[in-house]
């Protein structure tokens, strides 16, 4: 496995986000997460459910990345030069709904609404909703989308713009996401970076019992992607792999290793957790008691951090 080395801002590429007023602490990330994840609970309680434990294995990814890293704009979600993220394990987009939330792309209100009639926030990734690039609800396709995002930056010229993906473990399992990678190399897409969730379990059972891909950083690194290897949950080496990833002379890959359902003691690590429907007080009020309380932070504003 390599790690990504040299300063930030090769290539003509910002680094990620500096300053009092626009970095974050670890603890100030790690409010939102607590945040994030009492909005998935309350999610789950709604009328259709949700995919509990792909969504909370994301969480502190997604904070890393929209709190701390990505150059974006809540204020003005279709700015040209922004960062694009794209969900590709679709079925975690309770997450990004929180998220986005708490970014300030959407109230926080609208969350209360998912799977409801008429909400905007449907069981996978809705492109009504500010912050949602695509539809992902076929899982595989993620990285081939996120390839023409990144290509697209890079034939506009004089954009240091940058695309990020989150890829599933068991979603590694399709042709199509290492068809993706190759070319990658191959257009030597320096402005993309692929985060992979390693929570160990898809949707039928555990990775290793489906279809073993493990070591996953070294097929990526085999795939010639500049690839390290993280701990999912501790925010301030999600920070410093990231970094290192928005550095890297060709794509790179930050493999995450993580826990599904993390924060729901009651759930975590367990299969059960892939789809969750908290339809009672006793259920809602258990999870809740496990995952415990945390108040959320104040909104965070609009303005564009890091870049002008």
């Amino acid at each position: 496995m390599v790690a990504p080395e040299g300063p930030a801002g090769t290539r003509g590429r910002c680094g990620p986000l500096t300053g009092s007023e626009h970095q974050p602490t670890t603890a100030q990330l790690a409010a939102r997460a607590r945040a994030v994840r009492e909005h998935i609970v309350d999610m789950c309680a709604g009328p259709e459910g949700g995919h509990l434990g792909g969504s909370m294995s994301a969480v502190e990814i997604l904070v890393a990345l929209f709190f701390r890293t990505m150059d974006i704009d809540p204020a003005d979600p279709e700015w040209k030069q922004r960062d694009i993220f794209v969900l590709s394990k679709g079925h975690a987009a309770m997450a990004l709904y929180a998220t986005l939330a708490e970014r300030g792309f959407v109230p926080r209100e609208e969350v209360a609404t998912f799977c409801r009639p008429g909400s905007r926030l449907a069981t996978h990734g809705n492109v009504a909703v500010p912050g949602v690039e695509f539809a992902t609800g076929s899982l595989g396709h993620g990285l081939a989308l996120a390839n023409g995002t990144a290509w697209a930056q890079r034939q506009a010229g004089g954009t240091p713009a940058r695309t990020f993906v989150l890829i599933g473990d068991g979603e590694l399992q399709e042709g199509t996401v290492w068809e993706a990678a190759q070319v990658a190399r191959a257009l030597n897409a320096d402005n993309l970076v692929a985060v992979v969730d390693v929570n160990g379990f898809q949707q039928t059972g555990a990775v290793r019992e489906v279809s073993d891909g493990a070591p996953v950083a070294d097929r990526w690194a085999g795939f010639g992607w500049h690839t390290v290897e993280v701990d999912g949950h501790d925010l301030a080496a999600l920070g410093e792999a990231l970094d290192g990833a928005v550095r890297a002379p060709g794509p790179a890959a930050v493999v995450c290793r993580t826990v599904k359902a993390k924060g729901v003691g009651v759930l975590e690590g367990r299969s059960a957790s892939h789809f969750v429907r908290l339809d009672t007080e006793r259920k809602l009020a258990r999870v809740r008691g496990s995952l415990g309380a945390a108040a959320a932070p104040a909104a965070t504003g609009g303005g564009r951090p890091g870049r002008g």
